[in-house]
């Protein structure tokens, strides 16, 4: 049995799969949402949300008049046939103009010599014969020589550590890298210790009042509660260690209408938990005084995200299906009158997450229209941006829920007004409210952004050039999370068909002859390696001779 229906009025809302199959569905109007809408409306959509649920029915998009449309998928969850195309010349104009630039080139090692390293490529031998030289300053690896021998060894293998027998929703590391938390549509949250590299479970939490599955996960700053969200008024929160078990309900209150927290994050000094909500606002819980202390109409329509920017947790972001980003002042926020203190425009979709680099100034997003965006809190987009990605986003005739990515979006276009610095092609966002992240500051200096992917992949960009730096492929699903371990090469993969993948670096030329780890066996015994020393530094050649005999 097939049901069509007509999308020209209102693109259907999109956060995410459990949207339309959650028995806790909200109506089809935002409008009717806050209302409460009539009778009728409301048993119609509970008797349209059973039947697909118990897979009775689908809904099939049908194009209205976009030749340029993909058809439907036949296939509730099957991946996109092949990987996206990348982008082959990002432009990096803007980026190299913004300060972000020269701040990741001196934290990931690139900036400190930019002559010594076009003269030797940065592999441990020539970085020894660099010290021994006296060409490091500092007569030691710094941290950024340490980030740019890492980025020697980034993951490129996988092995499966867990396996569900349902799909994969959610799965980070805690802030020191000690504890791995997932979350399944099993309805349980499985806690890991990772201290030893070793996966095993300490814990595991069967969630309370879930509807369709959990949809975001979040640990407290100390690392001894972890708080989760689903298709229900409330947030729940469960400690990790303790011989007794604590599992609370946090009431957000948020009306009649069907309710859902896609998204929410403990502020870094442990007393608020922010959540982002279908019904456009966004929610503040102070957890001292044990309420719901702020609702902010935020958006249009759906909030996919929210995030803190900094540890003062004083701006938070939040990014929805309206395609918009915002910035957020938690010292000028009111509930009658809450403005933000900018907007940026430029997607051309909704957003499915967004994730700070720490410093209150720079995020990136993910979208729909899938392309990630590096963004700068000081350049915010004029109303004519604004008004365009509204444009742009309510004309969109294709549900990336069912539907594969119609070839349109695949054409480089830029939106008038949109003032992002920075945009990374090559990964794929369907089904699923898919995370993009940045690496970790300590073992990479931030030089990367990363996403999980629709084809199963997790692809990881090079923040300065825009290229892919590599293209994880393990999953035979969608890859809905990853966690980048905050200390280690180490990366985890959350996917849909239900495993986790740690992803880390293997020498597969370890047997054989590896260019890079033996460059300087291919400097000519040393005389090529004298040549370059002479060019950059004339007296340190004759000071070691023994080095190229």
């Amino acid at each position: 049995m097939g049901l069509s229906h007509s999308r020209g009025h209102r693109r259907m809302s999109g956060s995410d799969q459990e949207q339309e199959e959650s028995g806790n569905q909200r109506y089809n109007l935002r409008s009717n949402a806050r209302s409460g809408g009539d009778d009728d409306e409301a048993d119609l959509s509970s008797i349209v949300a059973y039947l697909i649920r118990s897979g009775q029915i689908r809904f099939i998009s049908r194009d209205t008049g976009d030749s340029d449309s993909d058809n439907s998928s036949d296939c509730e969850f099957v991946a996109p046939s092949r990987a996206p195309i990348p982008d082959l010349n990002p432009d990096v104009k803007n980026l190299k103009k913004s300060d972000i630039f020269t701040a990741v080139m001196r934290s990931s090692g690139r900036w400190s010599d930019k002559r010594w390293l076009t003269m030797m490529k940065p592999t441990v031998p020539n970085m020894l014969v660099k010290r021994e030289l006296g060409l490091n300053r500092q007569q030691q690896f710094s941290h950024g020589d340490q980030c740019l021998l890492n980025s020697k060894y980034l993951p490129n293998k996988m092995e499966k550590i867990c396996s569900y027998h349902h799909k994969a929703f959610c799965g980070s590391y805690s802030a020191d890298g000690n504890v791995f938390l997932s979350a399944c549509q099993d309805q349980h949250l499985r806690v890991y210790d990772t201290s030893d590299d070793e996966f095993k479970v300490i814990k595991c939490i069967r969630a309370r009042d879930v509807g369709w599955s959990i949809l975001d996960t979040a640990f407290s700053p100390d690392g001894r509660y972890a708080a989760y969200s689903s298709w229900s008024d409330c947030i729940h929160i469960s400690n990790i260690y303790g011989d007794h078990d604590i599992h609370e309900a946090l009431h957000l209150n948020p009306g009649d209408h069907s309710f859902c927290i896609f998204s929410l994050m403990f502020s870094y000094d442990n007393k608020e938990i922010l959540g982002g909500a279908n019904d456009g606002n966004i929610y503040v819980y102070d957890r001292e005084a044990n309420k719901r202390t702020l609702k902010i109409d935020a958006h249009d329509d759906d909030v996919n995200t929210v995030r803190f920017a900094d540890f003062s947790s004083q701006i938070l972001y939040s990014g929805g299906d309206d395609g918009l980003c915002k910035v957020w002042d938690r010292r000028t926020l009111r509930e009658e009158r809450p403005i933000p203190v900018g907007v940026l425009a430029g997607h051309s979709d909704g957003i499915t997450y967004i994730d700070s680099k720490g410093d209150a100034r720079f995020f990136i997003s993910n979208s729909k229209d899938q392309t990630l965006k590096l963004w700068d809190v000081r350049c915010f987009s004029d109303q004519t941006g604004v008004e365009e990605t509204k444009k742009v986003v309510s004309s969109q005739r294709w549900d990336y829920r069912w539907q594969q990515v119609p070839r349109r979006m695949a054409r480089k276009k830029e939106l008038k007004g949109d003032t992002s610095v920075m945009t990374y092609r090559g990964h794929c966002v369907l089904h699923t409210l898919i995370r993009c992240k940045f690496s970790p500051e300590t073992s990479t200096g931030q030089r990367y952004v990363y996403s999980g992917c629709a084809t199963g992949s997790v692809v990881v960009y090079d923040l300065l050039t825009g290229q892919v730096a590599c293209r994880l492929e393990g999953h035979n699903s969608c890859t809905r999370d990853v966690s980048w371990h905050p200390y280690k090469n180490t990366i985890i993969s959350t996917s849909w068909d239900g495993t986790l993948g740690r992803w880390y670096y293997h020498d597969h030329a370890a047997r054989g002859t590896d260019p890079d780890e033996v460059s300087m066996r291919c400097e000519g015994r040393g005389e090529s390696l004298r040549r370059k020393i002479a060019l950059v530094n004339p007296r340190k050649e004759k000071s070691f001779p023994a080095l190229f005999d």
